[in-house]
């Protein structure tokens, strides 16, 4: 009997160690997991650093491994799937579990809610660079649209688990400024609220192939050109959801897009041909040029306006350069930012040139403020910036005189930036302080 116990106990520590084994040795042998989507992994450890030997060397090793062990993917996906399955959370820091089955940006839930959302101060600054964007285009002939693409959750309210409640979204203060100021803009989330379908994926965090095509026919229209893609015949094709594969990086995904029978028609460039490159040219049998500034809600978007414009520049590059539109000779400039970056206005200030105002600036009172300086690589234009140095009525704009004009300024998180006619001087700016216009000296 005892001799039995020992075998017993020898095979119960063989497998518990072959056990532990698998992870190092599946990785010796078939090489390390790959990350997932949008993860990031530990860096490979180093032994020594600038300074001798790595102290943090053999955490840096746990790190890796951790990291990139043989099975890591199947382990998370199936704690995931059982994490959901009883307690209706996919223990995912950056996912959020809706119901039936739906996924969500976590960093959509504060906005989804209405509370640690952009200041008023934030909000007019995103509003008013707007503005300056369709102001820049319309004095030069060029056909201007902003619009944001909701996020899912805005849209889609009831796969929400009821525990959070809806309240005033950024995006609804932000369309408020808008109106006020006269500008113009696309409300994507009328267009799709008016459609029973849904639009979206359940497991990603954009629009279906149809419902870039229903922004595309939205954003024509905005141009005052025609399409009908969201009319046109469209099949299955499989697809994986960006969140579904955060989630359940070891799983196929069982949800489908509907895609078109017969897609756009078009072709490539020079640039990138990758749909989230970085810059995409392309040309068509379709008139004019356009200038679209984009995100990844652009990846099923740009093949219908490239489809709808005879040449087209498609660009992911987070400061939208306005000055681009005028050199490429655009009749049309787009801007698409999903609704939960709208903080990306003032983050990537606009780069345009800056409007000229029939204003006196009062004489500099409140002290002097240095002011950086460079050269443009326009010849004959310099851009100023600051951060303001003092708080500022939310709903003022930012003034910048040159000694010979004064012009508006672009709006940044704690200050302002301007293109605008080099001269010399002397320079100040000025703005609202308790309803009081106060210049300041710019050294």
């Amino acid at each position: 009997m005892e001799k039995r116990e020992k075998i017993i106990s020898a095979v119960f520590v063989a497998v518990i160690l072959a056990l532990c084994l698998i992870p190092s040795v599946g990785m010796a042998i078939s090489g390390p997991s790959q990350p997932g989507p949008n993860e990031i992994l530990a860096q490979k450890p180093e032994l020594y650093d600038g300074d001798g030997v790595n102290p943090a060397v053999l955490r840096d090793t746990v790190s890796f491994v951790e990291d990139r062990f043989f099975g890591r993917s199947q382990l998370i996906t199936w704690g995931r799937e059982l994490s959901a399955g009883i307690f209706g959370s996919v223990n995912a820091e950056s996912v959020a579990a809706g119901r039936d089955g739906w996924l969500y940006y976590a960093e959509t839930l504060d906005d989804y809610a209405g509370v640690n959302g952009l200041t008023d101060r934030q909000l007019y600054a995103a509003a008013r660079n707007t503005a300056l964007m369709e102001e820049f285009c319309r004095e030069r002939g060029i056909s201007f649209v902003f619009t944001l693409a909701p996020n899912k959750n805005s849209l889609y309210p009831g796969h929400m688990r009821p525990a959070l409640k809806e309240g005033e979204r950024d995006a609804e203060r932000f369309y408020k400024l808008l109106d006020e100021m006269g500008t113009d803009y696309l409300d994507l989330y009328a267009v799709f609220n008016a459609r029973e379908e849904t639009l979206y994926f359940a497991h990603d965090s954009h629009w279906t192939s149809r419902g870039a095509a229903l922004a595309a026919d939205a954003i024509n229209g905005a141009l005052g050109r025609e399409s009908r893609f969201f009319a046109g015949e469209f099949t299955p094709e499989a697809h994986t959801g960006d969140i579904f594969a955060m989630v359940y990086p070891a799983a196929r995904d069982a949800e489908p897009d509907m895609v078109p029978a017969e897609p756009p028609a078009y072709t490539f460039g020079n640039g990138g041909t990758r749909p989230d490159s970085i810059t995409i040219n392309t040309e068509s049998a379709g008139d004019g040029m356009l200038l679209c500034y984009r995100d990844s809600f652009g990846n099923a978007l740009y093949p219908y306006l490239a489809a709808s414009f005879g040449a087209a520049r498609f660009s992911r590059a987070p400061r939208y350069d306005l000055l681009a539109a005028s050199e490429l000779g655009a009749d049309a400039l787009v801007v698409e930012l999903v609704e939960r970056n709208i903080g990306y206005l003032i983050e990537y200030p606009p780069l345009l040139l800056a409007p000229r105002r029939e204003l006196t600036l009062p004489a500099p009172t409140a002290g002097e403020v240095r002011v950086y300086a460079d050269n443009a690589e326009m010849p004959g234009y310099a851009v100023v910036s600051a951060a303001l140095p003092a708080v500022s009525d939310d709903t003022s704009p930012v003034y910048v005189s040159n000694g010979e004009g004064v012009y508006e300024a672009i709006l940044t998180g704690d200050g302002f930036t301007a293109l605008l006619p080099a001269a010399n001087g002397p320079w100040s700016f000025a703005f609202y302080q308790n309803g009081v216009l106060t210049a300041y000296k710019a050294v």
